[in-house]
């Protein structure tokens, strides 16, 4: 067994409880190891989980925030660090639901700014990115096995659907660029120094203030716990033994519900748990069980030492010689804590008692969130149709408002950018839409080869800034119509070419040749979690518009060489129409946006020179022959439109819809 072996080691989040952990043990441990922390100490950090290390030789503390870009770099080469074990992140489920975006950008985009340095600064010998057992998804409730480090992940709440999309990123660096990444996802862990947000310590503190123990739903969740000395221990074992590119789960098979936790913590406070013990509402989802293999981890050297009696009974104990540890900690305390992460480092608790509707401080925003309903009925009264159109200066945002005027629509485009939270509000309030229409984003000039040199506007853009508008849009009760792409998927042995069988639109994007690619896939799978968002597919876009430089025929008719692969693809004429309709009818959730069946460039080519030019002709090359004039790979694929087609019927397939909308109102008389 390989063994690795750091001088200079980075650990973001270390102020935090897990991280606390295992710089404490590492300082301690390797002396000959120099242990920089960095951390910005936002509410849930507190430095005195690092006392311990402070007067040690090989330990530093740096104030700052991984989103820092030149913060990053700075201290990467200037602590000279070739290890980074990266915990920083916003873990809490709850919080999750209310502020979603910050999330985001702690999550993946802090990690992406992390990555990106290693990358830049090329010294980096391991990166050791903390996930979480939630990426996994629920477990069966019958399920003896549980997840490896292989399963499918399926992420439930935007908390683990951030951190599946920052584990995305992960691997994609590692495979792009040969980024020596190591990934672990981790059952729950418990013990001192952790922010009474979490399960355990907010029990323990409740029970010591002799307060009833809220429990969401009914208590029947099951949970893996673990105690933070042994999870600090699994982390030195992977740091010193663990294979880069592999993932390891850190977990233990000794499964316990919540009511059992709760029961546990009245028996130790000798407390009685039928009157101690309160019900309260459940999460807006709230996983059954999460259950791993943690066999992997085991084979290279660790294993559980501390049982859950000797855990809680030290946990205990600290709490009760620490109750001041981290100040007034009250709104944590609430059975439905909303800690609002705001700018400039400030955070607001969004009090409130139970049965009441959650009320927010010094904002003009009502955090309770009005999503429209699916479908409409006949019986209610509907307001006025209003549209707000972002993507004004883009060839779909241009034509949405053509239409918008050929049906007599209001409509209004926006003035703020995608990436300016505060100038989205303003638009919605301004405009007051009924429905929000998203048509910007970046794919690059003169196509998505430029998105490979311009990668962070690009994130910019179609993942923060599709994200921002999503959650404004959720905070407004408006539902938002997301124009998004099908270049997330190739051929596969499940989909081959030819076949007719398409992919659809609950299957996982497989496809990530290119950057474009890569942040449209992730953005579609956060935005899962939001329910006002419509998420359209569109691929290859056609339009009656010849001229058009963005027109996928246009495209192929000027180019020398074309290869010939069928595909699917939008025709817009078509299409932008029922996108309006899908929006009066309050459709939401991912749709294939593309015709029925698939066609062939060449097939198009000959429509073209049948309709439009008779003496056009033009040569074929392989995708071999086309990798080499082109930067990013690009995705060939066919979606499965069964799910359109039934709620429009009327749909025309592909051909015909070219022949009808595209060739017969152009062609040479």
């Amino acid at each position: 067994m390989a063994s690795y072996t750091p001088k200079n080691i980075l650990i973001t989040g270390a102020a935090g409880f897990i991280a606390s952990h295992v710089a404490n043990r590492l300082v301690r441990s390797h002396p000959e190891y120099k242990i920089v922390v960095l951390d910005k100490l936002d509410y849930c950090s507190n430095l005195k989980n690092l006392l311990p290390s402070k007067s040690s030789p090989n330990f530093k503390f740096v104030k700052g925030d991984i989103g820092s870009a030149d913060l990053v770099n700075y201290l990467l080469i200037t602590e000279s660090i070739d290890t980074i074990m990266h915990f920083a992140a916003q873990t809490h489920v709850d919080n999750s639901f209310g502020n979603s975006f910050e999330f985001t950008k702690n999550n993946i985009y802090g990690t992406h700014v992390l990555l990106e340095a290693c990358k830049v600064t090329g010294q980096i010998r391991r990166f050791i990115h903390v996930s979480t057992d939630e990426v996994y998804g629920e477990t069966d409730e019958d399920a003896v096995v549980g997840n490896h480090e292989a399963s499918q992940l399926l992420p439930t709440n935007p908390y683990s659907a951030t951190k599946a999309g920052a584990e995305m990123l992960v691997m994609a660096y590692g495979r792009s660029y040969g980024l020596p990444v190591i990934t672990t996802r981790g059952n729950n862990v418990y013990g001192p120094n952790q922010f009474p947000e979490k399960l355990i310590p907010k029990f323990i503190l409740l029970a010591m203030q002799g307060k009833n123990l809220p429990i969401h739903g009914d208590g029947s969740n099951v949970r893996s716990y673990l105690f933070c000395e042994d999870v600090a221990e699994a982390f030195e074992v992977v740091l010193h033994k663990g294979e880069v590119g592999h993932v390891y789960n850190i977990g233990t098979k000794k499964e316990r519900g919540v009511i059992d936790v709760a029961k546990d913590i009245c028996r130790l406070f000798k407390m009685d748990p039928e009157k101690s013990i309160k019900f309260v509402e459940n999460r807006p989802f709230n996983d059954q069980r999460y259950f791993l293999d943690d066999q992997k981890l085991k084979n290279i050297g660790w294993s559980e030492k501390t049982t859950w009696d000797e855990g809680l009974k030290k946990t205990i104990e600290w709490y009760t010689k620490n109750p001041d540890w981290w100040g007034d900690v009250s709104g944590a305390l609430l059975p439905h804590p909303r800690m609002l992460m705001m700018p400039g480092g400030m955070e607001r608790h969004f009090e409130g008692s139970e049965g009441e509707n959650t009320a927010s401080l010094n904002s003009s925003n009502n955090t309770h969130m009005v999503v429209p309903s699916t479908k409409n009925t006949g019986g209610q009264q509907k307001r006025p149709l209003k549209f707000l159109l972002f993507g004004r200066t883009g060839w779909i945002g241009g034509l949405l408002g053509k239409l918008c005027e050929k049906q007599g629509i209001p409509y209004e485009y926006a003035k703020g950018r995608l990436e300016d939270r505060a100038s989205l509000i303003a638009d919605i309030q301004n405009v007051k839409p009924t429905h929000v229409f998203n048509a910007a984003g970046v794919t690059g000039r003169p196509n998505v080869d430029w998105c490979e040199t311009h990668k962070t506007e690009t994130i910019r853009a179609n993942v923060a800034g599709t994200l921002t508008l999503a959650d404004v849009c959720r905070e407004h009760g408006v539902l938002m119509i997301n124009y998004a792409t099908g270049c997330i998927f190739e051929y596969d042995a499940a989909h081959p070419e030819g076949s007719g069988i398409g992919f659809k639109e609950e299957d996982k994007p497989n496809f990530m040749g290119s950057f474009y690619s890569k942040t449209k896939a992730m953005v579609e799978e956060l935005l899962r979690e939001y329910d006002n968002v419509c998420t359209l597919r569109v691929r290859m876009p056609i339009s009656s518009d010849l001229s058009n430089p963005r027109n996928f025929i246009t495209k192929i008719s000027r180019y020398n060489k074309v290869v010939n692969i069928p595909n699917s693809m939008t025709v817009l004429d078509e299409l932008l129409p029922i996108s309006i309709e899908m929006a009066k009818r309050n459709l939401s959730g991912i749709w294939n946006f593309t015709n029925p069946g698939a066609v062939s460039h060449n097939q198009i080519l000959e429509m073209y020179r049948d309709y439009i030019d008779p003496s056009f002709k033009w040569q074929n090359f392989t995708l071999e022959e086309q990798a080499k004039v082109i930067v990013a790979a690009r995705s060939n694929n066919e979606m499965d439109g069964t799910k359109l087609k039934k709620e429009f019927p009327e749909l025309l397939s592909i051909k015909e819809s070219l022949i009808k909308y595209v060739f017969e109102p152009n062609k040479k008389k």
